[in-house]
């Protein structure tokens, strides 16, 4: 297994293509336009998705996608770090992607790559995170190969917009995954109240809803879909830990005080020093989650949950110091320094909390 964490022609290139991409349609003012807007720029995501093809990077060419790496899939879920931009990348390309590459729905995972269709998992029912025995809801036969599903799922992913849902329900007390279709009978999609307005949460009701059946053994899947949500998750959050790091170097040469530019304060240079090396930190832990999803080795779930501690406590740290640094604006709607607390606070949360990430850690090495 390679780490990569020196640089690779290749995947420089990737990020390099993304980054000019989302320089020019993800900047701060179109990240600021976009919240509250109750949507993306289908246009952007449009190009995003099917001119540069980062949707299906990690899927096999034979199955209609890139033929890439997990690795590619990480750089670009740094580079949406970095922007913050509102864009369904990461609900369709690495939670539904996720699901398609262990169900046989070609067509769809066709769709998804090709970026005409975005998609989302639905497996919480609480906010004590996924457990296969108390699945509550039911899936119930509905003619000869139909179901109809019937329960409430919460903190989903662009749940309120989604074109596919795949939803985690019982039959018979074994969770599987079914695929519910947009504007399907009985459902309905209610938005939460998020404290990260660039990634909307949403609500589902399913009251009878028609839906497919996809995957029958869910109780193996969707932890291998979460641990590849936590490595991405960790690769977004060093992208966010880095932004905000270079922000705060930025704002840190051109604010003066005394007479002097506050960069020359040893306090905060202290400050910067501390911020660079809990990046460095995030960004090898990053990697190795990468590299074992990449390389589909048995240590991804050790090597998620320990980029999900040390990526997820690195970011909420960094991004807090730069609001310190920052000041009063930090806080503000006329500054984005706020924008990575609230990603940080809701992304340690959104797949794990620390606490119940330490015990993945700890249970795996035996303590």
């Amino acid at each position: 297994m390679s780490l990569r964490l020196t640089p690779d022609a290749d995947a420089e290139d990737l990020r390099e293509v993304v980054r000019d991409f989302l320089a020019r349609h993800g900047d701060t003012e179109t990240v600021f336009r976009g919240i509250g807007s109750g949507g993306w720029d289908r246009e952007a995501w449009r190009r995003f998705a099917g001119e540069l093809g980062v949707v299906g990077l990690d899927v096999p060419e034979e199955r209609g996608g890139a033929g890439a790496t997990f690795r590619e899939v990480a750089i670009v879920a740094e580079e949406l770090g970095r922007s913050l931009v509102r864009l369904p990348w990461f609900s369709t390309a690495v939670l539904g992607i996720g699901v398609l590459l262990h169900g046989d729905a070609p067509d769809l995972l066709a769709e998804l790559a090709s970026g005409e269709v975005t998609a989302t998992l639905a497996h919480l029912e609480g906010f004590d995170g996924w457990d296969p025995d108390t699945v509550r809801t039911v899936a119930e036969p509905d003619g000869a190969d139909g179901w109809r599903l019937s329960g409430t799922k919460t903190l989903v992913v662009e749940g309120d917009t989604a074109d596919v849902l795949f939803v985690v329900a019982s039959i018979e007390g074994a969770p599987a995954i079914f695929v519910v279709d947009d504007g399907a009978e009985g459902l309905v999609r209610r938005p939460l109240p998020s404290l990260d307005p660039t990634r909307p949460l949403a609500e589902l009701l399913l009251d009878g809803t028609p839906a497919a059946l996809l995957v029958g053994g869910a109780r193996s899947v969707v932890p291998k879909v979460l641990d590849r949500a936590r490595a991405a998750l960790a690769a977004e959050q060093v992208g966010g830990a880095a932004a905000a790091l270079d922000m705060t170097v930025r704002y840190a040469g051109q604010r003066v005080q005394f007479g002097r530019p506050i960069a020359t304060f040893q306090a905060v240079k202290h400050r910067c020093a501390d911020m660079a090396v809990q990046v460095e930190a995030a960004r090898s832990a990053a990697a190795w989650a990468a590299a074992a999803a990449a390389d589909d080795v048995g240590e991804l779930p050790v090597a998620a949950a320990t980029a999900a501690l040390v990526c997820g406590h690195a970011y909420t740290w960094v991004a807090g110091e730069t609001v310190q640094v920052h000041g009063g604006i930090g806080f503000t709607w006329e500054h984005p320094a706020h924008l990575h607390v609230r990603r940080a606070a809701t992304g340690a949360a959104l797949f794990g909390t620390a606490a119940t990430n330490r015990d993945a850690v700890l249970d795996h090495l035996g303590v």
